[in-house]
């Protein structure tokens, strides 16, 4: 199991509250946990389609024997409380805006984590999909890089099953009836062909490629086959953030 260092006080304490609250709502059931390393720093890519997904994943990673890290929206920590806990369970802001300073600190944060021998959760996509079926889009290059850099494994993640406790860009939780939630862990991308952290080319190969692999999972859960193409939003006319009308 994971070392007990990284599940803190402040972690059991979470969990504690957390658990019972979201488990009467949902019954999260995850397969392929033993994909997910019992020691060591990682970094785990899921899909994303629900603002309320860091809750599951968090909740699977945690069933796995592993504490949760998250890159998520700074916005959250004006909320003082909230900033409180997020600080005490070592998550990491991210800014929209592509300044130097705001791209830079949060990937500074992450490598300190993953230094630190813990794992980072990374949503390759940025933003909740566009495409009109949910399946996951086009990526972007952060979570090959990071990995690259660290040298650790990439491991690609799904979840369905989240939409029906909180529809995407949804503004409430449907906890009735109680909803069942799948998760699955992948196989590490190979990132043997990555030679150069530098290379867009090189990178953004590898990025097709995890998205393709979370899309496979994605296809397993729903027990679908998954589009050849991930979604462009910039073909689409979409905006990369904020809402959008479906």
């Amino acid at each position: 199991m994971a070392k007990s260092r990284e599940k803190t006080a402040a972690f059991h304490a979470t969990a504690a509250v957390t658990l019972p609250v979201f488990g009467a709502m949902a019954r999260v059931r995850v397969r392929n946990p033993e994909a997910l390393p019992q020691e060591g720093p990682f970094i785990l890519a899921p899909n994303h389609y629900s603002e309320i997904d860091p809750i599951v994943m968090g909740v699977a990673v945690w069933k796995s024997g592993r504490a949760p890290h998250f890159m998520a929206k700074a916005s959250l920590w004006k909320i003082p409380v909230v900033k409180q806990i997020l600080n005490g369970l070592k998550q990491i802001p991210v800014e929209r805006s592509r300044t130097k300073t705001s791209g830079s600190a949060p990937m500074d944060a992450a490598a300190q984590i993953i230094e630190d021998q813990a794992g980072v959760i990374v949503y390759p996509e940025g933003t909740l999909t566009r495409d009109p079926e949910m399946w996951p889009m086009r990526g972007k290059n952060g979570a090959v890089r990071l990995a690259v850099d660290a040298g650790i494994p990439l491991i690609p993640a799904a979840h369905w099953g989240t939409h029906r406790l909180m529809p995407r860009y949804g503004r409430g939780i449907r906890p009735f009836p109680r909803k069942r939630i799948d998760v699955v862990f992948g196989a590490p991308i190979d990132l043997s062909g990555v030679t150069n952290s530098h290379s867009n080319k090189q990178v953004t190969a590898a990025t097709a490629e995890l998205m393709n692999s979370i899309s496979a999972l994605v296809g397993e859960l729903r027990g679908l086959e998954p589009p050849k193409e991930r979604w462009d939003p910039a073909r689409a006319g979409q905006s990369e953030t904020g809402r959008f009308s479906e």
